[in-house]
Order: structure tokens, then sequence, then C-alpha cells
């Protein structure tokens, strides 16, 4: 854990229009699904009316970035063919990045996806499969020298879940983020434009998800701004008994742990009250910025 008063490294993140610092607060990332399968808010917004209404209710409770998918990778989902990703997505972003004032991200794998919007103007691609599941997405990114997030993931969504096993958890996890920070420095990406995500969830027990959060300073010998996505996943289930409805509390004790563990970025589906509890985690960091 970081000791009360001990800042975050700042990071700046190069984005299509604008710069982004990253530690100097938490960044709250808010979940924007257009799947109709999400294990959690799967088919609420699936009309570009209701998607654009959200956008603008997520920005006005305080998010600092809105990340968008068009295919569920909940554990057992049935992935999503590029072209029915970029038809969901398109009328989506032109709208919202006409509309929304925060960076916009996709959440995809699919190196054609990923052009198409990228086109469009999005800032910020976000990988769950860390640049290894499609071979060129990495060469995609770097030629619109877009900022890329490289999550963790054990198997495919398909199977992730299926008895995941590490023999040592935290040292597996950084070298497989290694190996796509490796391929997208090779690729002509920017050093100063990679995130990472361990992947809470993706590939992982209740034990691994828990000792992720407990242990997350340790990925800071990445040297590389950190993503934590623990928002109403099934470990809080798991610990608490409870349907991802009512995992609220619980995803707040992991967000607020998570920032004092130095995570810069928390990508959660309730945002009003997320960007309360990172306010005050922040506070508690470094009281003196708010003396």
């Amino acid at each position: 854990m970081m000791p009360s008063g001990q800042k975050r490294k700042i990071y700046t993140i190069q984005l299509y229009d604008r710069s982004m610092h990253l530690g100097i607060k938490t960044h709250i990332m808010g979940i924007l699904n257009l799947s109709p399968d999400s294990f959690y808010d799967g088919g609420q917004f699936t009309d570009l009316p209701q998607v654009v209404q959200k956008a603008h209710q997520m920005v006005k409770e305080g998010a600092d970035i809105i990340d968008i998918g068009a295919e569920s990778t909940r554990p057992g989902s049935t992935p999503v063919p590029a072209e029915e990703q970029i038809r969901r997505l398109v009328p989506v972003v032109k709208r919202l990045r006409e509309e929304v004032p925060v960076p916009l991200s996709i959440d995809t794998y699919k190196a054609q996806v990923a052009k198409t919007v990228l086109d469009l103007g999005i800032h910020i691609i976000n990988d769950i499969s860390g640049l290894h599941f499609d071979s060129q997405m990495a060469t995609v990114l770097a030629c619109y020298k877009a900022p890329v997030i490289l999550m963790h993931i054990q198997g495919t969504p398909r199977d992730m879940q299926k008895s995941p096993r590490y023999q040592h958890l935290i040292p597996e996890i950084t070298r497989y983020l290694k190996k796509g920070i490796n391929k997208a420095l090779e690729a002509g990406i920017s050093e100063d434009q990679i995130i990472i995500d361990p992947g809470i969830g993706f590939g992982k027990t209740l034990a691994h998800n828990l000792e992720i959060i407990q242990r997350l300073t340790e990925f800071q010998s990445l040297d590389k701004p950190i993503l934590l996505g623990p928002s109403r996943k099934s470990f809080i289930g798991q610990v608490l008994d409870l349907p991802a409805a009512e995992r609220l509390e619980g995803t707040a004790a992991a967000v607020a742990i998570g920032i004092t563990a130095g995570a810069h970025i928390m990508r959660v589906h309730d945002v009003k009250a997320m960007v309360r509890v990172a306010r005050m985690a922040d506070a508690i960091l470094n009281p003196q910025q708010h003396n």
C-alpha cells in the first residue's frame, strides 16, 4: 500500500486532441456497454438516445473517461464479429464525439474495429488481450499514435474461468503485460502511450483477484499507469454472497483499497458513487491537497 501522503507517479498520456495527466487524482472510467449480454447491464443501452443520455449522465456524475464496448467479455461469452461491433459502435461514437467533453475509449481486441473508431476520433483503445489476440492491433495503434490499455487475461472469455491456475500469480501476470508492452514498442507505439490492467476476473479465482488487489503496488515495476476494473464482479459476489445488482458496497471497498495501492484509473459501472469514493480516498492519501 502507498503510505499516507505518498503521491502516485504522474504520467501524461497524449490523446487524439488533448493530454491526460494520470496520478494527480484517481480517474474514473465509466462503463458503457452496447452489448445485450454483458454480465451486469447487458441490454440496458441498446438504442442511440439511451446510450447518449447515459453518457451525458456519466459526465455529469464526474466520469473522466467513458469506455464503450460492443462485445461482452463476461465468462463464457461468445465472440462478436468485427462487422457487428462496428455496426453497434459507429453511430454511438459519431454522436458522443460531438457531444461529450471527456475522452472516449473503445473496449475491443480486434484491429478492424480499432481502426474504424480511431478514424472517427476515438481517444483510447482498451484491449483485454494486451495485444495478444490480434496480430494487427499494435500496428494499427502505432499508425494512429493511439494510447492503449493492455490487460492480462488467461485463456479467452469463453474458457478463462475453467480452472484458472498459476504457479506464481503476480510474476506471471507481470510477464504477460511485459510481453504486451514489448509488442507495442516494437510496433512503434510510444512508451508513454501504454496503460496496464492486471485483469480482475479474467482467468482468475477469488483468491487470485484478492491477491492482485492486495499486491497491486508490485505492478509499479512496469512503470506504467495502472487501471483496475473490479466493478460488481463475481469475486465480490463470492465474498458477500450477493448478485451483481447488490455489489455496490463491495465495489466501493475494492476501489478504495485499489487507490491506496496506487491505481491511476478505476473502471466502474457506478460513476457517481465511485467518484465520491475516489475523492475521499485521494484526500486521505494526500491531505495537503485539501487543506
